[in-house]
């Protein structure tokens, strides 16, 4: 097949059996990734967790996810994203059941750390496939749509889980993801092909020395540093401590909640294709992640701030830091391009896995942060949100800054 990067279509049959599967897979990881903000107060109740206790559990997945991200590198450079995220979805399938049958806080933080392993390759994995099956100068838009499919992913999460967990309780819910799971794991298997593998042939010891090739490569710190800090943070807030924020500050009930979150992950999904598509268009990818951070900072000091905390204003406020953060897309692509095609895999999970362990800091640490502040009837003041979320916002403020004298560089 005719690899060359030129701006052509995207073979109709390709999307079938490699997009498709893989973006089935991405969608379960984000709908895993954030359940626990809607049932969190269920657990709460049921396992007498404190703040801290909660996102601890809670950023377990990120944990276990971050820990696995370097040798996933290497076992998709090596094997494929095909067999590689089949067995991964396997033990995603059993974290479920882990999750759903717990008695105790040490199961579900079992649970919570095996559905983050089994999830730790879906979108890295999808990536890969990505650069191994179509041109890369259409990455970004591929990286869009499949992060929309995520945001699908991330809204049923919300006021779906809501309604089920409401009919059948928060356990079914984690016996059905365990199935879908299941199901997904089996549809990648026989349905994605097989395909070539550049450096296939490397052995064990230089791909891994390779990632210190990577590790310390000024462009890729510069390019990555925002991914892992905007992002991060995002997925931390929208995935446990936004929930309490809207129902502490901004006074709405618990589907009131689940209904901003969806809107705010639906206005991801769009900005995602936005993003994505028109940095390949505009051949600009760099100029547009610049500006998607600088409108997801912008919108976490304003929620630091308490502006729109209430009504349509929380909604509005929640839209726009989604529609900003969703323009982590583009550095996989941008760092994808500037790496060699056999080093993708690593050169992604590179980035991933300090994502990831700085959601699992950021979920944890504003947990810890909020204790500083008594609760007053089960609620917590706005100063401790503000303390929180205003250090999350100057941390991304600093990586921001560093990111913004860089120019585009031709691949």
């Amino acid at each position: 097949m005719d690899r060359s990067d030129s701006r052509e279509a995207l073979p109709a049959k390709l999307i079938a059996v490699v997009f498709i599967p893989f973006a089935s897979g991405f969608f379960l990881s984000v709908l895993l990734r954030y359940v626990n903000a809607v049932i969190a107060r269920d657990l709460a109740a049921d396992f007498a967790l404190s703040p801290s206790d909660l996102g601890l559990l809670t950023s377990a997945y990120f944990l276990a996810f971050a820990a696995f991200q370097i040798p996933l590198g290497v076992l998709l450079d090596r094997f494929g994203p095909r067999r590689v995220l089949a067995t991964l979805l396997v033990f995603a399938a059993v974290g479920g059941l882990v999750f759903g049958l717990a008695q105790g806080v040490a199961t579900l933080a079992l649970g919570r750390a095996l559905l983050g392993l089994g999830a730790s390759g879906c979108l890295m994995g999808s990536m890969k496939a990505f650069t191994l099956w179509f041109p890369l100068s259409r990455l970004a838009t591929l990286n869009g749509w499949i992060l929309a499919i995520g945001a699908l992913g991330a809204m049923a999460a919300t006021a779906p889980v809501e309604a089920f967990a409401g009919a059948a309780g928060w356990r079914a819910v984690f016996y059905l993801l365990a199935a879908c799971c299941a199901a997904v794991a089996a549809l990648i298997f026989c349905v994605v092909p097989e395909g070539p593998l550049p450096g296939a042939g490397t052995t064990w010891s230089r791909q891994f020395s390779e990632i210190g090739a990577i590790l310390s490569s000024v462009f890729f710190w510069r390019v990555a540093l925002p991914l892992i800090v905007v992002h991060g943070a995002y997925q931390a807030l929208q995935g446990l401590w936004l929930a309490p924020w809207l129902a502490d500050i901004g006074g709405q009930s618990r589907s009131e909640v689940a209904l901003t979150l969806l809107a705010g992950s639906l206005a991801y999904g769009v900005g995602a294709v936005i993003f994505g598509t028109l940095a390949d268009r505009m051949a600009a990818q760099l100029t547009v992640f610049k500006v998607g951070m600088g409108v997801a900072v912008c919108a976490i000091f304003a929620i630091a701030a308490g502006v729109g905390g209430r009504g349509e204003g929380a909604l509005a406020i929640v839209m726009l830091y989604g529609f900003g953060a969703c323009a982590a897309v583009l550095p996989y692509a941008i760092l994808s391009q500037h790496f060699p095609r056999e080093l993708t895999g690593r050169v992604i999970t590179a980035s991933n896995i300090f994502m990831f362990l700085a959601s699992f800091a950021c979920q944890w640490g504003v947990g810890v942060l909020l204790r500083r502040w008594p609760e007053v009837e089960g609620r917590y003041p706005a100063e401790g949100y503000a303390f929180a979320f205003g250090i999350v916002g100057v941390l991304q403020l600093a990586v921001l800054l560093w990111l913004l004298p860089m120019r585009e560089k031709k691949p």
